[in-house]
């Protein structure tokens, strides 16, 4: 058919594509709506093409005729009339379009005749070429002059093809005429765009132009308007701090912003304001929305009519009409600020290129973006300047005013305005690229809205800094107005403009719905929001100045009364500002009054007595709603924090009441006897507060109780301070009206409260007498009158002693008869009786005192204490309580001894000793007397009272407490040396301390001593930390005593001490040479011991202070030996000092090896140094010098043999080194390049580092000669290779091929030819080595891309099976080893009987491959038939359900009995027996020990997990997230339907199924993972599924990742916020076990998660194809293991736990279905974890 094609393309005749022209132009115009897009398209080309002017004419067909008749000349035409004008604008003919801009060029005028060819320059906004085209829609053959040349469009012969025709101009000026014209006559005459709406979108238009600042309208030759625009200086601000300044994609980044003012000035005569549409007024809120913010804003509504209502309206008297000329001009102007972006461009060459595609024009490397934006007082002004306006056109400017009210009047420049809003109030311009007809921007084409949505970014982000800016001035005036007093109350009139000025702000950044694309303000908003992250402030306006919004709360009015100083919104900006505000809430960046700000407030202030009964009210409400057992600690951090302030402040009568203070409050009702005008508790609540409150509601809400009787009683009799008018016992006025009021009281007041009362009254000389104010034992009724000078009970007033008040007076203890005591009392004025004397009296008649005459005798004052003189009739008396009992030890210390005299021995157990101890005679002094003396400058005193005390400690001081005497210097001790007295917090019991310069006890003290006094053994560990701080030892001696000491004491010190420890200098250090020591600290010196390295000891700091003190240094931070990252640290900083170090290359490589393995657990800049530096040893091969021996050439070297060479190392960056993976070429070029040493630990390194690989730089190229055709000898050679290739891809397990055997079984895919003769050209191409080798070869095996492959064989000579073996193999596989090469070349040398004999089971193998062959040929067969077309049927039977089988009931879960490690050969052991359905395990087995025997058959699957659909029924399992989830990989579609017997699932259905499980696995996307649900998790336990974790909770909350990859951890983990810190290390080496297994398995690198709890039994589990694995596990199996450098069973482990937890993808439950799939899983990816294994074991 495609010969055929090709003859009849040869007998054809061509012919053209025909365009409609007409058509295509209309259909363009068509997409055209906005008005003035004529004047809009050829205003942007006269921007593009630099004109600084532009006039606009509307001509009518008198002015024209008058135009041509009068030549180039106008003449003059008469005044005009409004009639006039309204006449000639109701009918014209042509409209003229002129511009300065520079002249047409041949390629514009060539341009302009071409539709859709854009211009091409990027600093033009012109891009589809059809904007000129826009002239059509008003004529049919507009006719353009520019520079002496014309050009003329027509349509030819009146049809559908445009035509032009161009010229120049007759005359020779009109080359010099500077003005480039488009002349449109119109299709019929019509009336001009009215005027004052084309000014005003010319106003618009002329704002983002960069050239053009002059543009006149005419009418005729009457300039009907003028607008010119003068731009002011430019002022950088800069980009805000903390703003992300680049778009999401890194395309665009804005490198500064600054701002501009911008003058526009417009000159309209009168008449066209006549001419214009009336204003479009914005409808104005409902009054009913309008919240009232307190008395001023109250006055302002009234003051603006929205509260206060009208009277009836007077009617207006018509107004006077004024004749105004039409042509008198009118000047008006606006003030604008522009903010700028200035944005850098960064375009990949793929994504530059599409954009070139779309617009035909490359795009900017910077660019700016433009905002308008009107200020609060150019607004009103702009405002103002309106409503000057007689007209109802409003101002020319309005279009470019602030769109405050959100309209949608603010609009996306391109150069010119598009009819797409911003969304904001404000104009936008960039080089946004829009649609075809400019109307709105392209967020369809993806290449461009990819440009567009970087743009819009930079918009939101222009925005959110104008925001700040402007919010930035404001809170320095702010800051201005408070002056050097924050505290002071501000001019209400400056905040309130000031916050109208934010409101203004926050109205003009309010992102409205945009159109006709909503996406675009959405965008915006989002880089408002969003540019600034989650931590950068947000300013927000508030009543106390611009403060970050998380500091701003929403105003409440249950809060306005008394929460005053916390940052609210105003109340108008929250009412005007309501949707900028609630964009902030939904975003959750400001919040609504807490509990925590009351109490902030709370806390900063005392409240006045309104303010704290509005706060008790809310919390009275609180409560009512609340439930009491969970606001009660709430309500004791209210009242902790609340403080009342009585009185005003700064005076006298100012007092400040903590409300935590109060326990009571007063109820009137039932207490109102009591007086408020006198003393009252300071617990009382204020009653001025409490009568504003319901007493019931105030026992409720708050725990507080009702003020008593007895409350009353107690106060006004314990307190002393009251003044005389209130003091009981000295104002018997007061006390008077105490009685009365406890006589109203008295028989309402129960039993208990009466005798408390009367306890609290007897001691007080309270009662009114005859002889003034008495005890209540020393007065008398009116009856007792033994002795004249009784004081008899009288009432200041006069009042009667009677009823209940004659009640009180008897209970208190009014005598009613004289007692013997006053006799008593009189007898010892006397002086006749010694003390014994009196005692004995007191004795005898004791049985008649009463208590009250017992506590009496305690406090008079009637006893003597020795050496007082007897004789003196005026000697003191003392209490009982102020005097000693006679005793020696007491007179030695100085203390009061009572006189007893010298007739009555004084005997201790006597019944007058009991009577004076009872009255309160001291047996032994108190402690603070005791120790007092202890600590006293007479040495005799202090001796007596130290060792009374030490005595007496266990009979008399057993309460001694020595931190309640840690002022008394009462403690013997020594310092220095020198003896002092010290206090018991400085000194310590052990002497080691002395060396340290701590006081010691004095070695007098004996231990029993020591225990008494119960001096601290040691110092606080804060001390010592600060001693070492301060003072460090300066020598090794001292060193060695102090961190001996500090040793024993390692257990005290807590972590965070350690580590300020490891940090701190202390440890002296003398280096060979130096005299003076200097300080280290512990974490920059190492221990010497047995493990220290020679090598090491001279590049790092090791010092030995002995065992005890080493143990101090190892626990402050100090280490055995550097990390392996110091090491590598070391050696970049002098890679050959430390190789001249290390003795050479063994050494050397002994420490590369380390960093090999250690290396993924570098910091980045660790291994950047590594990359570039020269610290990789590389070894070349030199030819040995033999003297008798001639120079080989080249070619000759390869046939050297390994003892003719020997070799030299150099140090080198890694991309100077080779790795040698291609032994023949290494034979040949090796003494060229330096290669890496032949280990796979340090092959792998290098290349890690940036080392290539030898095969990647050796060019192979070949020769042949003439073909030897059919040749026996090829056809044997490829019998034999595919006859012996199966049994040796079955050996090679660690590396997938490239090609599969059954493709290259076909005879198509894979060629033997013979050759005469073979010769190979290789080729070294490295830097600037160049060498060439050519040799013959036997055998070569190419392929060119995905072609057949070709072996070539070499007649001359005898076939070589090692050539043939190492060139199939490099076609084979992508590195090939050595021992792959020689493998094969056994297999391919050696006859099938001797391979039998070997091991091989060759008869198996074969046929195994031959049956998998068929199998695929089967499936592929099936596969065919189930995608042919069948005819229609009902679908429904065949919908997609997935099988699984019904959940197992949880058993008790058992806690495991030992930690993880303990278990965990059982988990390997059940992992490794869940394998058992195939010989997975086996072959694994024999890969690992090298034993080649054949595997037994595969068992065949359970056939229940091979039939489609399986499972014993369609329950679905329950997912973590608690709702019911089916497992992510479906098994199976359809009906269940059972299989034949003996059915076998082909094993290409099985491998899309697992290929569905690992592709299922996903990114867990929450934070906090909760559950109490079914969970599919490996677990310790082995009585059940060992992933079985149904009903055990979870609750894991992410913490951090690392690598990507993400770390949660559960509530139980102490420190979480620390775990990514101290468990760093750990997690990064399960990271790196990790990372390998799933290249094995294909896996989603953000499928796995981590996670770390305390006491789970779970080792990984699956929720939702999302996996989870166990950090603390890892860390106690294998990461001992890992880190030691042995990865074997740390691989092993968890290649089976992924294995199992990627099959609960496919089967949720724990069956036979799920160890199948598991055992596929493993199986499938088992030939790449044995290659992974062979590398990293």
């Amino acid at each position: 058919m495609a010969h055929a094609r090709d003859a009849l393309w040869e007998s054809g005749y061509d012919e053209s594509v025909e365009v409609n022209q007409r058509a295509l132009i209309d259909k363009v115009l068509a997409r055209y709506s906005a008005e003035f897009t004529i004047f809009r398209e050829l205003l942007q080309n006269s921007d593009d093409a630099g004109a600084k002017r532009v006039e606009i004419r509307f001509e009518t067909k008198a002015y024209l005729d008058h135009k041509k008749a009068n030549g180039a000349e106008d003449a003059p035409l008469p005044p005009l009339d409004q009639q006039a004008l309204d006449r000639k604008a109701g009918l014209v003919h042509q409209w003229s379009f002129k511009n300065d801009g520079m002249h047409f060029r041949d390629e514009d005028w060539n341009r302009l005749k071409k539709i859709a060819e854009g211009n091409p320059d990027e600093e033009k906004i012109g891009a589809f070429g059809v904007g000129f085209y826009s002239l059509f829609s008003v004529t049919e053959e507009p006719f353009v002059t520019s520079g002496g040349q014309w050009m003329h469009f027509y349509w030819k012969d009146g049809k559908d093809q445009l035509f032009v025709r161009r010229g120049k101009l007759p005359n020779a000026e009109d080359v010099d005429d500077p003005w480039t014209t488009f002349e449109m006559t119109l299709r019929e005459p019509a009336p001009i765009p009215k005027a004052f709406d084309l000014t005003r979108f010319l106003a618009s238009s002329i704002t983002f132009m960069k050239q053009l600042s002059d543009v006149s309208v005419y009418l005729d030759d009457t300039r009907i308007s003028r607008l010119t625009k003068q731009p002011g200086i430019m002022k950088s601000v800069g980009v805000p701090k903390g703003l992300k300044n680049t778009g999401p994609k890194g395309i665009m980044q804005v490198r500064d912003i600054h701002t501009t003012p911008l003058f526009i000035q417009a000159e309209l005569i009168r008449w066209v304001y006549l001419a214009g549409s009336e204003k479009v007024v914005p409808p104005k809120p409902a009054a009913a929305t309008a919240k009232s913010s307190g008395f001023f804003s109250s006055l302002f509504s009234s003051l603006s009519g929205t509260h206060t209502p009208q009277r009836a309206t007077t009617p207006v008297p018509p107004p006077v009409v004024e004749q105004i000329d039409p042509t008198t001009v009118t000047e008006t102007s606006v003030m604008l600020s522009i903010f700028s972006a200035d944005v850098s461009v960064k375009l990949d060459t793929k994504l530059r290129s599409e954009l070139h595609r779309s617009t035909k024009k490359n795009p900017p490397a910077n660019m700016n973006l433009h905002l308008i934006y009107t200020g609060k007082d150019e607004y009103d002004a702009s405002k103002k300047d309106d409503e000057k306006q007689p007209e109802k056109t409003g101002s020319v400017f309005q279009g470019l005013r602030a769109d405050i009210e959100g309209t949608g009047s603010a609009r996306i420049f391109i150069g010119h305005a598009t009819s797409q809003t911003t969304g904001i109030a404000g104009h936008m311009a960039a080089r946004f690229i829009p649609t075809v007809e400019r109307e709105s921007i392209d967020l369809m084409d993806r290449t461009v809205a990819v440009w567009n949505e970087e743009l819009l970014y930079v918009g939101g982000f222009l925005a959110r800094a104008g925001y700040e800016l402007e919010l930035d001035q404001i809170r320095q005036l702010w800051a201005g107005v408070a002056g050097q007093n924050p505290s002071a109350k501000l001019d209400k009139e400056l905040t309130t403009w000031l916050c109208a000025r934010a409101l203004h702000v926050m109205k003009f950044f309010t992102f409205h719905q945009s159109t006709p694309l909503a996406e675009v303000s959405r965008k915006m908003e989002a880089a408002f929001f969003l540019c600034g992250g989650p931590r950068q402030p947000f300013p927000l306006i508030s009543t106390a100045g611009v403060r970050n919004a998380s500091d701003v709360r929403i105003p409440d009015a249950a809060f306005s009364e008394f929460v005053k100083e916390l940052p609210v919104i105003p109340d108008e900006v929250f009412s005007g500002a309501k949707r900028m505000i609630g964009a902030l809430q939904d975003r959750g960046m400001v919040k609504n009054i807490e509990f925590m700000d009351v109490l902030q407030e709370l806390r900063a202030r005392p409240l006045a007595e309104s303010e704290m009964i509005a706060c008790f009210k809310w919390w009275i409400g609180v409560q009512s709603q609340g439930e009491a057992r969970t606001l009660g600690q709430v309500r004791t951090e209210l009242l902790n924090a609340a403080v009342l302030c009585l009185g005003e402040k700064g005076t006298a009568d100012e007092r400040i009441i903590p409300m935590s203070s109060i326990q009571t409050f007063l109820n009137t009702r039932t207490m109102g006897a009591i007086p408020t005008d006198g003393p009252l508790p300071a617990h009382l609540l204020p009653v001025s507060v409490s009568r504003h409150l319901d007493p019931n509601q105030l026992a409720t809400a708050f725990p507080w109780r009702e003020f008593t009787a007895i409350d009353w009683i107690r106060h006004i009799t314990s307190a002393t301070e009251f003044d005389v008018d209130h003091d009981m016992t000295k104002s018997p006025q007061w006390a008077e009206r105490v009685f009365q009021v406890l006589a109203r009281m008295w028989p309402s007041m129960a039993k208990g409260s009466q005798e408390e009362t009367v306890t609290l009254l007897r001691g007080k000389t309270c009662v009114p007498t005859s002889a003034g104010l008495k005890l209540s034992e020393e007065a008398y009724f009116q009856s007792a009158h033994i002795f004249k000078d009784l004081p008899i009970v009288h009432l200041p007033s006069g009042a009667p002693v009677k009823g209940a008040l004659e009640k009180v007076l008897t209970a208190i203890g009014v005598r009613r008869h004289v007692d013997l005591q006053i006799v008593f009392n009189r007898m010892i004025k006397t002086g006749d009786w010694t003390t014994a004397d009196l005692v004995k009296y007191l004795i005898a008649v004791q049985m008649t005192l009463n208590p009250v005459e017992i506590d009496r005798l305690r406090v008079t004052a009637a006893f003597p204490k020795e050496e007082e003189d007897e004789a003196d009739s005026k000697r003191l008396r003392y209490m009982a309580k102020d005097l000693y009992e006679p005793s020696d030890v007491f007179r030695q210390l100085g203390l009061p001894i009572i006189n007893w005299g010298q007739q009555l021995r004084w005997r201790a157990n006597s019944e007058e000793a009991k009577f004076l101890y009872n009255l309160g005679l001291q047996r032994f002094p108190s402690l603070h007397v005791i120790l007092g003396l202890a600590a006293s400058a007479d040495q005799k005193v202090r001796t007596v009272a130290l060792r009374y005390f030490l005595d007496s400690v266990a009979t008399k001081y057993s309460d001694y407490d020595p931190n309640n005497f840690s002022q008394i210097a009462f403690i013997p001790a020594v310092k220095d040396g020198k003896p002092y007295m010290a206090k018991p917090s400085e000194v310590y019991a052990s002497s080691e301390w002395a060396s340290l310069g701590f006081s010691t006890v004095d070695p007098s003290l004996k231990a029993d001593a020591l225990t008494k006094l119960k001096i601290h053994e040691h110092p606080p560990t804060a001390a010592l930390v600060n001693l070492l701080q301060t003072s460090p030892p300066s020598n090794e001696a001292s060193a060695r005593e102090w961190f001996g000491v500090l040793a024993g004491r390692i257990a005290e010190f807590t972590p965070a001490q350690l580590k300020t420890l490891s940090e701190m200098p202390i440890i002296p250090v003398t280096a060979p040479g130096e005299k003076q020591a200097r300080l280290m600290p512990p974490s920059q010196c190492y221990l010497r011991g047995q493990t220290e390295a020679q090598l090491h000891s001279k590049l790092f700091t090791f010092v030995d202070f002995g065992t005890r003190a080493n143990q101090f240094l190892s626990a402050c931070g100090s280490k055995q030996e550097p990390s392996v990252e110091e090491i590598a640290k070391i050696i970049l900083d002098d890679p050959r000092k430390f190789y001249e170090l290390a003795g050479g290359r063994d050494s050397y490589l002994n420490e590369l090896r380390n960093i090999a393995v250690n290396h993924r657990l570098f910091s980045g800049a660790t291994m950047t140094r590594l990359k570039r530096s020269s610290v990789l040893l590389g070894s070349r091969r030199v030819k040995k010098p033999r003297p008798t021996e001639k120079s080989k050439s080249p070619d000759d070297l390869a046939d050297l043999e390994e003892d003719d060479w020997e070799y030299e190392y150099d140090l080198l960056p890694a991309g100077q080194i080779v790795v040698a993976d291609d032994p023949n070429a290494y034979q040949v070029f090796g003494n060229a390049i330096f290669t890496a040493p032949q280990e796979d630990l340090l092959e792998a390194f290098y290349l890690a580092l940036g080392s290539k690989i030898l095969s990647s730089l050796v060019k192979q190229e070949h020769q042949t000669t003439t073909e030897v055709p059919k040749s026996p000898k090829a056809a044997e050679i490829r019998s034999l290779i595919l006859e012996r290739l199966p049994l040796f891809l079955h050996e090679h397990t660690h590396a997938a091929p490239r090609v599969k055997f059954s493709w290259l079984n076909d005879d198509k895919h894979f060629i033997v030819r013979m050759y005469g003769k073979l010769t190979v050209v290789k080729t070294l191409q490295f830097g600037t080595i160049r060498a060439t080798q050519m040799q013959e070869s036997s055998a070569l095996a190419r392929r060119d891309q995905a072609g057949p492959v070709e072996l070539l064989l070499a007649h001359n000579n005898q076939v070589d099976m090692y050539e043939v073996s190492s060139s199939m193999c490099r076609i084979l596989f992508n590195m090939p080893k050595a021992n792959d090469i020689l493998l094969f070349m056994t297999i391919l040398s050696t006859d099938l009987r001797s391979l039998k004999r070997r091991g091989y089971n060759v008869d198996r193998i074969l046929r195994q491959q031959q049956a998998q062959r068929a199998a695929q040929e089967e499936a592929m067969r099936k596969k065919a038939e189930s995608t042919a077309l069948v005819p229609n049927h009902d679908v429904s039977s065949e919908k997609s359900s997935l099988s699984g089988q019904t959940a197992t009931q949880p058993q008790d879960l058992l806690p495991p009995s030992a930690g993880p490690a303990s278990t965990k050969a059982f988990d390997v052991a059940k992992r490794l027996s869940d394998a058992r359905h195939s010989d997975t395990w086996k072959r694994f087995q024999n890969a690992f020990t090298g034993v080649g025997a054949a595997s037994p058959e595969q068992a065949t699957p359970p056939p229940d997990a091979r039939r489609t659909g399986a499972g014993a029924g369609d329950n679905e399992s329950i997912s973590m997230s608690g709702s019911k989830s089916t497992s992510p990989v479906p098994v199976g579609s359809g009906p269940v339907k059972r299989n034949p017997p003996g059915y076998v699932t082909p094993k290409n259905k099985i491998s899309s199924v697992i290929d569905m499980a690992i592709s299922a696995c996903k990114e867990e996307k929450q934070d906090q993972i909760q559950s109490r649900e079914n969970q599919q998790m490996v677990k310790e336990a082995l009585n059940e599924g060992y992933c079985d974790g149904t009903g055990e909770s979870l609750n894991l909350s992410l913490i951090g990742t690392m690598e990507d990859l993400k770390v949660y951890a559960a509530r139980d983990v102490a420190n979480v916020a620390s775990i990514m810190e101290t468990k760093r290390d750990m997690i990064a080496r399960f990271i790196y076990v990790v990372l390998p297994l799933l290249e094995v398995y294909k896996l989603p690198r953000s499928s796995i998660h981590f996670y770390f709890d305390k006491t789970g039994q779970r080792i990984a589990f699956n929720r939702n194809a999302s996996l989870f694995l166990s950090l603390r596990y890892f860390e106690a199996w294998h990461d001992k293991d890992v880190q030691g450098g042995n990865m074997k069973e740390a691989l092993i482990s968890w290649y089976f736990t992924l294995a199992h937890e990627i099959a609960h993808n496919i089967v949720g439950p724990h069956n036979s279905e799920h160890e199948f799939y598991f055992s596929a899983i493993s199986e499938a990816s088992l030939p790449a974890f044995v290659t992974l294994l062979s590398t990293r074991t």
